[in-house]
């Protein structure tokens, strides 16, 4: 690699802001390209760092043609836009020559994502599919226990959090991630591997009582389409994995605006008639839901925790084995910012890791066959997140075939 990577971030919202501030914080050789359609927004979030490192760029990710000039000569793509727009991106880089990664498929877009694996191999580059919280790290606690056991039978992950100081007038989802992404999550039938088959259940179906480390506590998280359940069966399958799940707890009362909201229709993605025009529900709700004002900007940093787990059960040794792996997040408050820094910070790292030569793997992979663990979570914990591996314990393991699908 010759000269000042160019790293391109594609999104100036939520978590692109993330990802721009780690990359100027902690690869000063790097130079940044902030992109997005608003290019009042990528100029905002350029200027703020004050250095001519940092540049806004005006783009259409849904023009392939124009996002493969702004790329042209980058090392690499950061894409933090909704994920219907990975494969346009995708395209685009290898068009390029930049190496890519992004924060996730939501199962489907993740299956698409990865039949470009022979094109990306092909010309020695890396397309990273998922590396933010979960998926990314989740895939590597996954990975952590699993690459050490003989057999590997059963992942599941599971996400919960708590906001120790809810702001006043927050946003009426009351979640700083993409608003769109969450009631999605919550309305489309949710990916499962059981049997050693992919099934689709009830969203937000499954839930049972997890006890998560203080202060997060006792949660009850549910299950939601997520893309680990599209690769980590991929990954493991040769040692013998027949279930896996993902689970998370949303904050209480977001869990029943969003239960309210399906229950109702309101978060349908069927059309109904209003008049003489169809409309779909959820478009509806999210126009709504933009136009409203948002909350005003808090001087002290966020106060959460969020603990993002992998539960892994298989056999060493001819011994049955259990493995959680805990990841805490504390947030950042020196930068400003709460637990969203275990979604924004890690394609940062990755892109880093690949700039350093710890990432030599090539082609259209997840996190699980691309990503060393010890140096990835070295690098977690220089940004306050902490991996934690309890002792390993003797499984007592009853089979986690669904009547009710869900994590045992």
């Amino acid at each position: 690699m010759n000269g000042d990577p160019r790293v391109v971030v594609v999104g100036a919202g939520a978590m692109g802001r993330i990802t721009v501030k780690d990359l100027f914080e902690t690869a000063r050789g790097f130079r940044i390209v902030v992109a997005d359609y608003d290019r009042s927004a990528a100029h905002k979030l350029a200027r703020s760092f004050a250095s001519p490192r940092v540049r806004a760029a005006q783009v259409d990710v849904t023009d392939v043609a124009a996002t493969t000039r702004l790329l042209k000569g980058a090392f690499a793509v950061v894409n933090a836009v909704q994920y219907q727009h990975n494969v346009p991106v995708m395209k685009a880089a290898l068009a390029a020559g930049a190496h890519y990664t992004d924060l996730g498929g939501l199962f489907h877009v993740t299956r698409k994502q990865l039949e470009w694996h022979a094109r990306f191999r092909k010309k020695g580059l890396l397309a990273l599919l998922g590396m933010g919280a979960a998926p990314g790290t989740t895939n590597l606690l996954a990975r952590d226990a699993a690459d050490r056991m003989d057999e590997v039978h059963e992942i599941h992950v599971q996400v919960g959090g708590v906001d120790l100081a809810a702001a006043s007038g927050s946003s009426p989802m009351g979640s700083s991630y993409s608003i769109q992404t969450i009631l999605e999550e919550a309305s489309r039938p949710a990916a499962v591997f059981t049997g050693g088959r992919f099934r689709f259940v009830p969203p937000m179906s499954g839930v049972k009582d997890v006890l998560f480390p203080d202060p997060v506590g006792l949660r009850r998280p549910a299950l939601t389409i997520h893309s680990e359940v599209a690769t980590l069966p991929l990954a493991y399958r040769r040692k013998g994995l027949r279930e896996c799940t993902f689970a998370i707890a949303f904050e209480e009362e977001l869990t029943d605006r969003l239960r309210f909201l399906r229950a109702i229709g309101v978060n349908s993605l069927e059309p109904v008639e209003v008049g003489r025009k169809k409309v779909v529900p959820q478009e509806v709700l999210l126009a709504l839901l933009r136009r409203m004002p948002k909350p005003s900007a808090s001087t002290e940093p966020p106060k959460q925790y969020e603990v993002i787990r992998a539960v892994v059960r298989g056999v060493m040794g001819g011994h049955a084995v259990e493995e959680t792996i805990d990841c805490h997040v504390t947030g950042m408050p020196g930068w400003g910012f709460g637990i969203d820094v275990d979604t924004g910070c890690p394609p940062s790292i990755a892109v880093q890791m690949i700039a350093a030569g710890e990432i030599t793997a090539r082609g259209v992979l997840a996190p699980e066959r691309a990503v060393p663990c010890e140096p990835y979570f070295a690098q977690l914990s220089r940004r306050g997140m902490t991996v934690r591996r309890p002792e390993r314990s003797a499984a007592t393991v009853r089979s986690a075939r669904f009547e009710t699908v869900g994590p045992n």
